[in-house]
């Protein structure tokens, strides 16, 4: 296992996260498309996830609210492409900024004692590309990943 990467180059419409989980492909997949296990990782640690709809499938869709004392955030999204333990190619939306729809491949690959999760988010424009990396998602995506691994050690 290794730290979090996210890189946002300036100027670029582009995130890129890159991290390594001491799991096999197959049990990290399992945790993003069982919405049992996604309940239990995705987000920061202050915010109960409550999900609305989960179909990971190609063309299945989601639809999930994250709440805290400061609010709810809303998100929704459609899995375009789920090839099993390998990719998946989904859109992102946070419902507060509609229409600010971004493409998200994430890929697996496996590494010695474990499983690189390589994620690169396309947004529409540079702004809204800044304005995701302006809301805090930093903290949201390393604390959800830290969480991810805690998961996985109970499962294995």
């Amino acid at each position: 296992m290794t730290g979090t990467t996210i890189t946002a180059q300036p100027g670029t419409p582009f995130i890129e996260v890159t991290r390594e989980f001491a799991a096999p492909k197959p049990a990290v997949f399992r945790a993003h498309t069982e919405p049992d296990l996604v309940k239990q990782w995705l987000g920061p640690r202050d915010l109960e996830m409550e999900i609305l709809e989960f179909d990971a499938r190609s063309g299945g869709s989601y639809r999930y609210v994250h709440r805290a004392d400061r609010g709810e955030f809303r998100f929704r999204g459609v899995f375009h492409s789920v090839e099993e333990d390998s990719r998946i190619i989904q859109t992102f939306e946070f419902e507060g900024a509609p229409g600010e729809v971004c493409l998200e491949t994430m890929t697996l690959t496996e590494t010695d004692g474990g499983t690189r999760v390589q994620v690169r988010s396309v947004f529409p424009s540079v702004e809204a590309r800044d304005a995701m990396v302006a809301s805090g998602m930093e903290s949201g995506i390393v604390e959800g990943y830290e969480q991810l691994d805690e998961l996985l050690a109970k499962e294995a």
